[in-house]
């Protein structure tokens, strides 16, 4: 009869194989909304900490669901807010440095907020999504164009 490694050894090794994945191919996931108010505006943010207007969200916590951590967010960096349930529309990928964002990217329709500045976002504004402004950051355009059905969607941010 053969003997069996016992399972505690077996889950050691595991969670050193996950360990050292992470370590040469680390991931973050976030999750972004692309919030849309009655008048078919959405909602772009200039953060505090990077150029451009985007999309507001953030990162997703250990174990945390998506689609709470993207609330968890808007509360954050928003303040009050009110909107339809969250819809995913899709996941994204993209390269940053040597690691890699995966993205889970929400629309939130009939928003209202009453913003104030604050550490992340110094100012949001509601945009025309066929017409947004220059300082507009491309992944967003891309988000935007899909939004509006002028763009195949794509994996890519």
């Amino acid at each position: 009869m053969k003997s069996r490694t016992p399972s505690w050894v077996g889950q050691f090794a595991f969670s050193c194989l996950m360990a050292g994945k992470a370590l040469l191919s680390p991931t973050a996931f976030g999750a972004h909304g692309l919030l849309v108010n009655r008048e078919g505006k959405v909602l772009l943010a200039r953060h505090t900490y990077m150029r451009g207007l985007s999309l507001v969200g953030g990162g997703v916590g250990r174990g945390e669901p998506p689609e709470q951590a993207l609330l968890r967010e808007l509360r954050e960096e928003l303040g009050p807010f009110r909107a339809d349930s969250p819809v995913l529309i899709g996941i994204y990928t993209r390269r940053s440095g040597w690691a890699t964002n995966v993205i889970a990217l929400y629309r939130l329709t009939n928003v209202e907020v009453d913003f104030r500045p604050n550490r992340e976002i110094s100012e949001i504004v509601f945009v025309d999504p066929a017409d947004p402004p220059p300082e507009t950051t491309a992944g967003v355009r891309r988000r935007l164009a899909e939004h509006l059905g002028k763009a195949p969607p794509s994996p890519f941010w």
